[in-house]
């Protein structure tokens, strides 16, 4: 050791390279505080504890390191970190290349050591508030539907701004300079927030829908909804990007994911089982092209493709975790392999209870990307990681599913406690048999391995068969869904028409009598709203995330492409839960990068070739590598074009004028943001109890103020119109109509009106228009009669003969269409989810409308 680069001394830290002379391979720990002491001219002597999840084991018989799950190691004189190389090459000097071991400390100062202790337990305390606050965020988005309604965002949106306005006034006021977390000094900051890629892409959706909501759109509601949900995915890659990059984040992180991947996935089955009292957890239907089984778990979501893909992804995560303690070795003791897999058994049996075929393809497509990033060395315990419990998953699947997901709770839960043990049990045995060393134990774990997949697979496929055998109906309406999508897309292709455009407009432009509120694909549904410019700013904020994870988190890359590929053909994308997980694990990529970067930021001595440059580092990944050569360039240019922008803003603006302009900024956006929230909330709140009021006149003024509250949500002016005389009630719909230009329910209120009014003409025109938008909804077409028929009988009672004829020749025209649409649903054999058919009620009042207007009355 050379003394003269380490002086013994109070606070110091040490980094200790431990190498082994009976092993090929090398431990590292990372910043344990010790103390020395000195004894004459001795050594350096170390005192501190170990900490036992940073040491890495090694194999003899292996040329390589291999990691546990998280850890750092040294690697052909690299510094690694989890799997992956880091920036800086680690080498030792050459007159100690054959120590056994190595040591570099940092002095601390006396004088400054209080203020350095002071203001770390002030960090890590802001860390634990962050931290806390995110989970909770987190939490919430599980707990409250996925996020997916506007009445479950408010709560959210009101809390995560509070937080965040917080977080954004102690920045502001700082006057040290410093940011309440430890941020990496190389990022670009702005008043202690960091500008992150994560952060840009959100707010520039949302202003995209700021500004259809601004200058007008199909639905002005739906583009402010829109809007607000887009800002509340913002601030929330705010924490979590604050979190990532604050020492000891990724920990925090971690304990997210585990929890809400928990929720999830406990909720589910012990709804399952009778256990917890879910309402509309388990989908009942007698439909076989629905599911197999007659019931499909959706659990915490309501929605089972939806369920199934998030749980597929907290499966995969684990399944990725679980190999990695598994390629471990022998030496890692049971209760470690039993907490590594213990997750996995529930988590696919989930995912098989969902019944989602597209979950099951993503998810296997995603497994399969998993097998070819692990190293040559790790794929086996991957596969062994995965026989046992997903053998398991599918035999629970099949008990349940015969009970029609409703048990009896002791049955149920035997069930569950048997696979889960056989799970635990069957992985344990594996694992011990791949690293027995015999061949005949590798050949027999081997073989199990291949048949448990096998047979878990073929149960899995049965039910996916079933479907596909009774018909695949569901699938021919989601591609006239998406035809018809393409169709009203190249109307406004560039910009798209704002918020809410499928379902405001998809009644009026269906090929067949499908029922789809959502597009079924996210790439789609946003190309509908914000146009190719939305569908720019997701790409790059995808291959961005893709590329960071592939970097410096492999494993945590197959949840991500589960949320990408199965949003693309369902409608994962609009449940803001996530978009948050998306955010998630970027953060989760980032805390680890940065927690890399603390390991590898010790002022170590470097070994240069001839040249002068460090040793190349070797890639263990090599499909990886080709991922990365697809990936980088776009991922490249959004991070070059952020940092640009940020220095151009800095050059041309600096000093107090740019911390008080982006004060502004900020201020403008969460004080819009949680204002424009707590108005609507107030006036869904006051909508909810003017329905349930039994005065007319304290339901009245609850409706009036609603409408002053959120003048742009149909129902409120619809709701108000019917209280108000009509000249009122004309101009109230009036406005509400620039607001929402494709409601028919404005239209068949407007003819209401003026069917009333003797205006009968008129008013077939409007319900001409209402049907237009909803061809194919009885309820329209029903109501334009029955008003057309009382118009007529208006008329006529008024001696208005004439008119009473014309009013009626529309009305006929009304019922022909009518008629001859129904026809076509027939005889061609449409897929009638709405059930549309010519009723007998509609006949009668059509052939009355017939016989006025050929005078036969």
């Amino acid at each position: 050791m050379n003394k003269d680069r380490m002086t013994p001394g109070r606070g110091a830290f040490c980094l200790f390279v431990v190498f082994s002379k009976e092993r090929r391979g090398c431990r590292v720990v990372d910043e344990c505080m010790g103390t020395g002491k000195e004894t004459g001219k001795e050594a350096w002597k170390y005192e501190g504890r170990l900490c036992p999840k940073h040491i890495v084991h090694h194999s003899a018989s292996r040329k390589s390191c291999e990691s546990v799950e998280y850890g750092c190691y040294v690697e052909d004189k690299h510094h690694t970190y989890n799997d992956i190389a880091s920036p800086r090459c680690l080498s030792l000097p050459e007159h100690v290349s054959s120590a056994s071991s190595y040591c570099i400390g940092m002095e601390g100062k006396g004088k400054g050591k209080g203020k350095v202790e002071q203001t770390g337990l002030i960090k890590a305390q802001w860390t634990t508030i962050f931290g806390i606050c995110s989970v909770a965020i987190l939490l919430a988005g599980c707990l409250r539907r996925g996020l997916f309604y506007s009445t479950d965002l408010s709560p959210v949106i009101l809390m995560t701004g509070i937080i965040v306005a917080t977080m954004f006034m102690m920045s502001f006021r700082s006057k040290s300079g410093t940011e309440p977390v430890a941020l990496r000094q190389s990022d670009p900051t702005w008043l202690g927030v960091p500008i992150s890629a994560h952060i840009v892409f959100p707010l520039s959706i949302m202003m995209c829908y700021a500004v259809h909501a601004w200058v007008g759109s199909v639905s002005t509601q739906g583009s402010i909804h829109e809007m607000l949900r887009w800002s509340l995915i913002a601030m929330f890659a705010l924490l979590a990007t604050q979190l990532a990059k604050s020492k000891g984040g990724v920990s925090w992180l971690a304990l997210g994911w585990q929890l809400a991947g928990g929720v999830f996935v406990f909720s589910g089955i012990m709804a399952v089982c009778g256990v917890l009292p879910l309402p509309y957890g388990v989908m009942r239907t007698a439909d076989p092209e629905i599911s197999s089984a007659g019931a499909r778990l959706g659990g915490l979501l309501q929605y089972p493709n939806a369920y199934g893909a998030v749980v597929g992804m907290y499966a995969l995560e684990r399944l990725t975790a679980a190999a990695g303690v598994l390629a471990a070795g022998r030496a890692v003791p049971a209760s470690r392999v039993f907490a590594a897999v213990l997750p996995l058994m529930p988590a696919q049996a989930a995912l098989l209870l969902s019944e989602s075929r597209g979950a099951l393809l993503a998810a296997g497509c995603a497994a399969a990307a998993a097998f070819a990033l692990q190293r040559r060395g790790a794929r086996l315990p991957l596969l062994l990681a995965l026989a046992a419990p997903l053998a398991c998953a599918a035999w629970l699947y099949r008990q349940l599913a015969a009970a029609q997901l409703a048990p009896a709770p002791v049955p149920g839960l035997l069930a569950l406690a048997g696979a889960w043990a056989a799970a635990l049990l069957g992985t344990l045995l594996l694992c011990r048999l791949w690293h027995s060393g015999a061949r005949a134990g590798r050949a027999s774990a081997l073989a199990a391995t291949v048949l448990a997949c096998i047979a878990a697979a073929l149960m899995a496929a049965a039910s996916t068969a079933e479907r596909f055998a009774a018909g695949g109906g569901t699938g021919t309406s989601r591609l006239h869904m998406w035809r018809d999508a393409l169709k009203l897309w190249t109307e406004a292709a560039w910009l798209g028409h704002g918020g809410d455009t499928w379902r405001s407009m998809f009644r009026a432009i269906q090929s067949s009598p499908y029922v789809g509120g959502e597009v079924h694909s996210g790439p789609l549904d946003l190309a509908l709203d914000t146009g190719l410019l939305g569908i720019a700013l997701i790409a790059g904020w995808v291959i961005f995330t893709l590329r960071s994870i592939r970097r410096f988190a492999p494993r945590l890359l197959p949840p991500v492409l589960v949320l990408v590929l199965h949003g693309t053909v369902d409608f994962d994308w609009s449940y803001t839960l996530s978009w948050m997980l998306f955010i998630w694990l970027a953060a989760w990529a980032v805390a680890l990068r940065t927690e890399a970067e603390t390991v590898s930021s010790h002022p170590l001595i470097h070994r240069h070739d001839a040249s002068g440059r460090c040793p190349p580092r070797h890639n263990s990944y090599p499909f990886s590598s080709s991922l990365a050569m697809i990936l980088s360039g776009p991922a490249q240019v959004c991070t070059d074009y952020i940092h640009d922008i940020h220095m151009t803003f800095s050059r041309f603006i600096s000093g107090h004028i740019k911390r008080y302009t982006i004060a502004l900024l900020f201020a403008c956006w969460l004080g819009g943001t949680i204002w424009i929230t707590a108005l609507h909330a107030w006036a869904d709140i006051l909508y909810r109890q003017a329905l349930v009021e039994p005065k007319s006149n304290i339901r009245q003024e609850h409706v009036k103020l609603a409408y002053r509250l959120n003048p742009t949500r149909p129902e409120l002016a619809l709701a108000l119109a019917h209280t108000l005389p009509q000249p009122e009630a004309k101009s109230i719909l009036l406005n509400s109509l620039a607001h929402s230009v494709s409601e028919p329910e404005l239209y068949l209120e407007f003819g209401r009106i003026a069917a009333q009014s003797g205006e009968g003409f008129q008013a077939g025109k409007y319900f001409m228009t209402a049907i237009s938008l909803n061809r194919y909804d009885y309820g329209t077409q029903w109501t334009a009669l029955y008003w057309m028929e009382q118009a007529v009988k208006r008329e006529m009672k008024e001696g208005k003969v004439r008119q009473a004829q014309q009013t009626a020749i529309v009305g006929t025209n009304i019922y022909e269409q009518y008629r001859i649409l129904a026809a076509e649903v027939i005889a061609e054999r449409m897929r009638n989810d709405r059930r549309f058919l010519l009723h007998n009620a509609a006949s009668l009042t059509g052939e009355n409308l017939r016989k006025v207007a050929t005078g036969a009355l």
